[in-house]
């Protein structure tokens, strides 16, 4: 294949996985439909209600349309890395070195977190918040689609390498304990009112998605710490010759990390939990996404080259 092939069979790879996570949105936005209408008390011979381990559980539409949002989840982020991979073969070069590709990149990374911890800690409830913020960053990355190409001369370092790497992965985590924040807001509201429903029934306690949420920030900070406050100054001084200067994507990537600075620090110290974390967290986020999208597209300065 050429280079042209390349880059053709990755635009065509990226555009078929924002088609299938459309799939796999409506599916999750489905299992919600039948869990409302399937919504009943077992009654025993008796005329009793049974208790949840004595009445035979089959599977449901629901639990069906779930594993089915679940799978094809696993297909966009398959397809997805494919279409990053040979972005990168047709650019010859790691494919993230404008808007376009770390979006594409970013949603594959959060998207592979998204089904590893389904595995292993059955975080399927988050399905239809995570598919809907990856179509949200999908949808920005192709507002600013550009052809494959090389790297400005600034760009050519492998501390680039390792600073967008470590900030891709802090988004995905970021996009996970967004999508948790969420879901604990509207079902500790829903308790509040005394109006949780079937579809919120669904949902783990709210203790254990503020855990999740918690987690996964903690994490998802390191990584941005050392992405855009360490590896990303020491390759400005090999860029520009000075580690930092206020450019605005710098700027906003430190707000971003006092935002989430500010709610790990709440948490441990004044025993910050529940609404008033997550929508903390939710305010990171933002300042996140903003850092992402607002500033290459309306805030000119030295990171302009990656729109």
């Amino acid at each position: 294949m050429t280079l042209a092939d390349y880059a053709t069979f990755s635009q065509y790879a990226v555009a078929s996985a924002t088609v299938v996570l459309s799939l796999a949105f409506l599916a999750f936005v489905a299992e919600l439909g039948f869990v409302r209408r399937e919504a009943r008390v077992l009654v025993g011979s008796d005329g009793e209600p049974l208790e949840p381990e004595a009445a035979e559980a089959p599977e449901t539409r629901s639990d069906l349309l779930q594993r089915v949002g679940v799978a094809l989840t696993a297909v966009a982020a398959a397809v997805l890395t494919v279409g990053v991979v040979t972005r990168g073969l047709a650019a010859e070069r790691v494919p993230w070195g404008n808007m376009y590709e770390f979006g594409a990149a970013g949603v594959a990374i959060a998207l592979v977190t998204f089904l590893i911890l389904s595995v292993t800690s059955q975080v399927q409830w988050l399905g239809g918040v995570v598919a809907g913020f990856g179509l949200l960053v999908l949808g920005l990355s192709w507002t600013a689609y550009v052809p494959a190409g090389p790297l400005v001369p600034a760009l050519h370092s492998y501390w680039l390498v390792i600073h967008v790497a470590a900030v891709m992965l802090a988004g995905g985590l970021f996009l996970l304990g967004a999508a948790a924040s969420v879901l604990y807001i509207v079902k500790e509201r829903a308790e509040q009112r005394g109006t949780v429903g079937p579809i919120l029934r669904r949902l783990p306690v709210i203790g254990a998605m503020d855990r999740l949420a918690y987690r996964v920030h903690a994490v998802g900070f390191v990584l941005w710490t050392f992405g855009a406050l360490i590896a990303g100054p020491i390759w400005a001084q090999y860029a520009w010759g000075r580690y930092w200067g206020w450019d605005p994507k710098e700027v906003w990537a430190f707000i971003t990390w006092v935002v989430y600075a500010c709610y790990l620090h709440a948490r441990a110290t004044a025993g910050w939990r529940g609404r008033r974390a997550a929508l903390l967290a939710l305010a990171g986020f933002a300042t996140f996404l903003f850092s992402y999208y607002g500033v290459n597209i309306f805030v000119p300065g030295l990171h302009s080259y990656a729109k």
